[in-house]
């Protein structure tokens, strides 16, 4: 199955989505990668999904990927004796470390370590920023607020400190059960909630140790000021625009969006474009206008994948969400202005041999109005390169990992392709040709580019191109 864009699309599954003729139809509407969310889904659950796309992958033959996404820190108030309390703008709040049942001027906050970090000025947004407090004064126990927002406080509603950095780690113990419970299952990423630093990252780099792509979640402020050391520790990122939202203004975050696609794509980096995107065909045939704008500037700006979350993982319509979101990307991609802006946008190559070569490739490709780039990938880092580029040509990433290649379909422009490896330099364009001819990008005498590493087989070491006519004996160099 060859999709007619470039820009990938990831789907969530659960309980709207999750038996074989539904996730069958998701991977036939439109969807590249799918998504399951840790927060809502038991071990058992996991392996079962994970199995079931694994057939599909094997009946279709096409390298489906999957991602694991951990829950991360759940931050929540205590309980009052009342279930709630009323509250005015103005009075003073505490919040502090005893368990009792608040009241009308304080509760419990189970989180010394949100406590130990607070500072006067900071803020806490309670209920996905409903109530907002400001830190008067804190002795490391309790913090005493003032109620800047809101009417209402009741149990257990999430808090949120986006000026404090807490000390805890990203991964809690339910994440590490999940995350050993999914490289166990074999899935293809990891994405990483709650990344404050790159040492967040590290430790769950150093857990996975390769097993799975690490894609940090980009959701609180300090991640965003930490930015480059995140991409740099990071295999992809992930703009998880909806807590981002709440911990940040909403009038910032269009600009941030810009800011993390952009940079990930200067790092050659995939990046995700997540949350609320389709968010009205939860309960509609249909989207908003403004919905298609949005899901369109994603694509206008050169994110790898758009995602779905509720809209395909517990709405009324989880195939329809995904058709749709199919049909919006393909109609921007053959517009002008996209290739006007993927060229307005792209940036010079790094200094290396392997990024010259992947540069080039693009060029010729272009100039020569080739039928498809064919790139060998075995770690997967020729086809990020050529990905990187944006090119017009059709990019066919030939892998003899199975692995890489399903890690690589969240990967902008990469039609992957599970092939055993050639066993020398004419066997290498001979399955180029072949591959490239049965999967519909080339006719007979049409010409192709190769990219590879010689020595074949050696991960990172692009450094060679061949143009190669299809179905004929000829290549030349």
């Amino acid at each position: 199955m060859r999709r007619s864009r470039k820009v990938k699309i990831l789907a969530t599954l659960g309980p709207a989505s999750s038996d074989k003729a539904t996730i069958l139809a998701l991977f036939k509407a439109g969807a590249d990668v799918f998504r399951i969310n840790m927060s809502h889904t038991a071990h058992d659950k996991l392996r079962e999904l994970v199995s079931i796309i694994r057939e599909i992958d094997a009946e279709e033959g096409r390298p489906i990927g999957i991602l694991a996404d951990l829950q991360g820190p759940k931050l929540r108030l205590g309980t009052f004796a009342n279930k709630f309390v009323e509250i005015s703008v103005g009075q003073t709040f505490t919040l502090d470390s005893d368990p009792t049942p608040g009241s009308a001027g304080r509760v419990y906050l189970p989180h010394p370590e949100i406590l130990e970090a607070l500072e006067p000025g900071h803020r806490l947004l309670i209920d996905d920023g409903k109530v907002r407090l400001r830190v008067v004064s804190t002795d490391g126990k309790s913090a005493l607020t003032t109620v800047e927002v809101g009417v209402k406080l009741s149990d257990r509603k999430g808090v949120s400190v986006p000026d404090s950095t807490i000390r805890t780690g990203a991964l809690t113990e339910k994440d590490r059960a999940d995350l050993d419970a999914a490289l166990e299952a074999k899935v293809d990423w990891i994405a990483l909630s709650f990344v404050q630093r790159p040492e967040d990252v590290a430790e769950v780099r150093k857990i996975a140790a390769g097993r799975a792509g690490i894609m940090s979640k980009i959701e609180k402020p300090q991640a965003v000021q930490r930015l480059a050391e995140i991409i740099e520790i990071s295999d992809a990122l992930m703009v998880a625009r909806g807590d981002l939202g709440v911990e940040m203004p909403l009038e910032e975050v269009p600009g941030i969006q810009k800011q993390i696609t952009r940079a990930c794509r200067r790092a050659g980096k995939p990046v995700v474009v997540a949350t609320q995107m389709l968010e009205s065909m939860i309960t509609a045939p249909v989207p908003t206008r403004a919905e298609v704008s949005d899901v369109a500037t994603a694509v206008y700006e050169g994110a790898d994948a758009v995602m779905l979350s509720a809209e395909s993982a517990a709405g009324d319509f989880p195939v329809d969400a995904v058709a749709t979101m199919d049909k919006i990307a393909t109609a921007v991609e053959r517009d002008s202005n996209h290739k006007n802006i993927m060229h307005a946008q792209r940036t010079e190559p790094e200094a290396t041999g392997a990024d010259a070569i992947s540069a080039a490739a693009r060029q010729i490709a272009e100039t020569l109005n080739l039928a498809a780039i064919c790139c060998y990938t075995a770690s997967g880092s020729t086809g990020l390169r050529a990905a990187r580029e944006r090119p017009r040509t059709p990019i066919i990433a030939l892998s003899p990992i199975e692995a890489t290649a399903r890690r690589l379909s969240v990967v902008w422009g990469l039609h992957c392709v599970v092939s055993e490896d050639a066993y020398n330099l004419d066997d290498m364009v001979s399955r180029a040709c072949d591959i490239a001819a049965r999967e519909g990008f080339a006719q007979p005498h049409d010409r192709i580019i190769i990219t590879a590493g010689v020595p074949l087989r050696t991960p990172g070491a692009t450094n060679l191109i061949r143009i190669a006519f299809v179905g004929g004996d000829s290549a030349s160099r």
